[in-house]
């Protein structure tokens, strides 16, 4: 009897460990088979997914969610940088990396794709994207070679109805690509940053006593051996920007400016004497210590005599997203309340 008891109490012994362990493994199994279950079911939405958004050829009907990206327009690689995405090429890179200032850097991983006037077809398709972002004004005559290669999204920045209000055209196509790549959410975060960032430089310029100040903001560059310079418009995303942290602009022209720009030359800037001027100019190429230094039309004008005049870093981007609308306020603020005047 006591041998039997004692056959009897191992075997418990044996078959409680057995069950312990099955337990165990199984517990860790299933955990681990629901996670997997949830990344491929996330996998499936991703691919099962159609959204249909309007561009600027029409209708566009996009399937699945695109994450390998090439784009040929600087903007919309700002705006996949916005949302937590980098393109898997870009047309000009260097290009991008000397002139845009968006806060963020591209990787270098990221390809170079030709021009954006010339994209290259053959550097575009070995990347094998799953989508391309254009514009029509560049590249419409060559949609179908792009179609042939992967789904293309053509824009249209500088259209009429762009034109109209061109900082919230660039919210509309930024919106658009975040639907496109299903990061809504990212968005919404990313606006909602920059309109805090405007509140903040607006407080600073306010704090000064500085609100509503007037002012100039040019481009400034060399063109046929002329002093050329641009003078943003109402209508262009640098006006938008300044009246969102707190200064008017005093260039108001009759006419809305396609390019949200008047072109001109520095004869014209003695219509605004009392603002305050601020300048964006490449340092091998500052017309105002170059060929203007010197000359009475510039240096006579009541801004820079009075020292109202404002040097901005050669790659102030004026013409993208939100993020290097984020650096401009802040560019903009700083320069004006630290006094970083011209040379």
């Amino acid at each position: 009897m006591k041998k039997i008891g004692w056959l009897i109490l191992v075997l418990l012994v044996v078959t409680l460990t057995a069950c312990g362990n099955g337990t165990d493994d199984g517990g860790e199994a299933s955990e681990g088979s629901g996670d997997q279950s949830k990344e491929a079911k996330e996998e499936e939405k991703d691919e099962q997914r159609t959204i249909n958004i309007q561009d600027a050829m029409g209708e566009k009907t996009i399937e699945g969610t695109p994450k390998n990206i090439v784009v040929l327009e600087w903007t919309y690689a700002e705006d996949l940088q916005a949302l937590g995405m980098e393109p898997a090429g870009v047309a000009d890179l260097d290009g991008y990396r000397n002139w845009v200032n968006a806060g963020k850097s591209l990787s270098d991983s990221v390809e170079d794709v030709g021009t954006r006037q010339e994209p290259n077809l053959e550097a575009i398709s070995r990347l094998d994207p799953d989508l391309i972002i254009g514009v029509k004004f560049r590249h419409e005559a060559i949609a179908d070679q792009l179609e042939d290669i992967a789904p293309t999204v053509m824009f249209a920045p500088y259209s009429e109805e762009a034109a109209k209000d061109q900082y919230q055209h660039m919210l509309d196509e930024f919106n658009t690509v975040a639907k496109i790549t299903s990061k809504e959410d990212k968005a919404k975060e990313v606006v909602k940053n920059m309109e805090k960032t405007f509140r903040d430089q607006q407080a600073r310029i306010t704090e000064a006593g500085k609100e509503d100040s007037e002012y100039v903001m040019t481009q400034a560059f060399t063109s046929q051996n002329t002093p050329t310079l641009r003078l943003f418009t109402p209508n262009s995303i640098v006006s938008k920007v300044m009246k969102n942290i707190g200064l008017q602009n005093a260039h108001q022209p009759d006419k809305t400016e396609v390019y949200g720009y008047t072109s001109t030359t520095v004869e014209t800037l003695q219509n605004y004497q009392d603002a305050h001027f601020f300048y964006i100019v490449q340092e091998e190429d500052n017309i105002f210590t170059n060929q203007l230094e010197g000359n009475p039309a510039w240096e006579d004008l009541k801004f820079v005599q009075e020292d109202r005049t404002y040097k901005m870093p050669g790659d102030t981007w004026t013409f993208g997203g939100p993020l290097s609308a984020e650096v401009l306020a802040k560019q903009v603020t700083d320069a004006m309340l630290n006094e970083n005047q011209s040379e």
